[in-house]
């Protein structure tokens, strides 16, 4: 099987697909016909796609030791499994930190909002992370920011509806995350989870689904009516991520939960087609 090299493994390009909702602005302002655009939105994608690399190799840094007891991994980590060394870590986090920085010289509005990313994040791993509530705000908040980088690449506001939705289902998302480690690790796999019950995280669940759900569908029904079509969508693939965690024992890392289900790719593919039609005609 293909495997990529260490390094580049280290950066989890997998993970990149998160990034993707740098071009929500792009899709419902209709820009998406003027190719200046599409490129300004590609190139935010890409200096995030960089700066979310540099993250997780800061991260994956700092939390050696405790990888290198993790039964997965110890072996899939390339810091814990000793494929790469710290020496390489930091080489790289320096090239990453400094290729987003010089970014700034063509793209400075776009740099600014990733540095408050990076920012987040540095805090998230370094003391967030251990902070209930506060952990799964901060993740949360990462997708908000990166859907409010797309909008300032287009020089466009951030919709208030737009806002609100990306936050509630990030939340969705990041108490999923949460409920999965509880499920398949305790709360030993990190501190945090000793201030969460698998009940408590179901609520928050819930509730965040629950809101993403109305505001949604406020939104699309005040405000871009020609696409209320996509609305089942949006239904089904939230019911379809649910099955897939209870089902399948996923959600701990949304970017392999959808990965390895079709219908949920094909979910998202719709929707994509009913907005780019909906919008366009």
């Amino acid at each position: 099987m293909f495997s990529l090299p260490p390094l580049l493994r280290l950066m989890r390009p997998k993970q990149w697909i998160k990034n993707a909702f740098v071009f929500a602005p792009l899709l419902f302002s209709g820009l998406f016909t003027n190719m200046l655009s599409v490129q300004d939105t590609f190139i935010a994608f890409i200096i995030f796609c960089l700066a979310s690399s540099a993250t997780y190799v800061l991260n994956d840094y700092n939390d050696i030791e405790n990888d290198r007891k993790h039964p997965v991994k110890s072996k899939t980590r390339p810091l814990a499994s000793g494929e790469v060394s710290k020496l390489q870590a930091r080489i790289l986090m320096v090239i990453l930190y400094g290729t987003v920085a010089l970014s700034a010289l063509a793209y400075l509005q776009v740099v600014i909002v990733v540095a408050a990313y990076l920012v987040l994040n540095v805090a998230y791993t370094f003391y967030l992370k251990h902070q209930p509530v506060l952990d799964i705000f901060t993740i949360a908040t990462g997708f908000v920011l990166r859907v409010y980088a797309g909008a300032v690449s287009l020089n466009v506001p951030l919709s208030s509806w737009m806002f609100i939705t990306t936050l509630s289902l990030a939340l969705f998302l990041a108490a999923i995350k949460r409920r999965q480690e509880l499920m398949n690790s305790g709360n030993k796999a990190r501190s945090v989870l000793q201030h969460y019950t698998i009940d408590l995280v179901n609520k928050y669940a819930e509730m965040s689904a629950i809101c993403a759900i109305l505001f949604y569908s406020l939104f699309v029904i005040s405000d871009k009516p020609n696409m209320v079509y996509s609305i089942p969508f949006v239904l089904f693939g939230l019911y379809r991520y649910w099955f897939i965690v209870e089902s399948k024992d996923s959600g701990e890392s949304p970017t392999d939960a959808l990965f390895a289900d079709r219908w949920l790719q094909l979910t998202i593919l719709g929707w994509v087609g009913v907005c780019f039609y909906s919008i366009a005609v």
